[in-house]
């Protein structure tokens, strides 16, 4: 995402990430690219989304980009962090949504269906999994995949590529 921003020129900057695990693997890319970022457990959900609201109260957020990101966050949190929340989803919603369905539990039930397409859809966080509004979606030609591997693989080319220019998208609207 901060790379598109960039590149483009685009108004928009990534102005904080929160990770929930100093393991994860875009802490170190967060380092290169010098984003201020902070990592908070969400071991205790409601601990994690008080610190959340603090920060984005702190450094004056407009848009929260989720990216997986596993936990369902409250309605109070919804509600108290004042801005808007995006999700990425990687299939075409409002199929093969809902709890539980994330990462390759979503690959496997659609191949499970034969379905000739997936793709990605990029909704608002609401208090429900994956039944906020839509705001994006693209779909991808999963015909030949034969395996739920290779549609992981062909759905993560389409996030990558979608995500930053729907936030773009959404952001310049509002």
């Amino acid at each position: 995402m901060h790379n598109y921003f960039t590149q483009n020129k685009l108004p928009i900057e990534v102005a904080l990430v929160i990770f929930t695990r100093k393991d994860a693997p875009a802490v170190q890319l967060a380092e290169e690219k010098g984003l201020n970022y902070h990592i908070i457990s969400t071991r205790n959900m409601q601990l994690f989304e008080q610190q959340a609201i603090n920060l984005c109260q702190q450094h004056n957020i407009e848009l929260i980009a989720l990216a997986g990101f596993l936990k369902q966050l409250s309605e109070n949190f919804i509600a108290d962090v004042q801005v808007p929340i995006l999700n990425i989803h990687p299939a075409l919603l409002p199929q093969y949504g809902g709890k539980g369905m994330y990462g390759m539990a979503v690959h496997k039930a659609v191949f499970a269906s034969c379905d000739k397409f997936s793709g990605v859809t990029i909704h608002l966080v609401n208090s429900q999994y994956d039944k906020g509004k839509i705001v994006a979606q693209q779909k991808v030609d999963i015909s030949s995949c034969k395996s739920p591997e290779e549609i992981a693989e062909k759905v993560l080319e389409i996030e990558h590529k979608l995500y930053a220019p729907a936030i773009c998208q959404f952001l310049l609207k509002s």
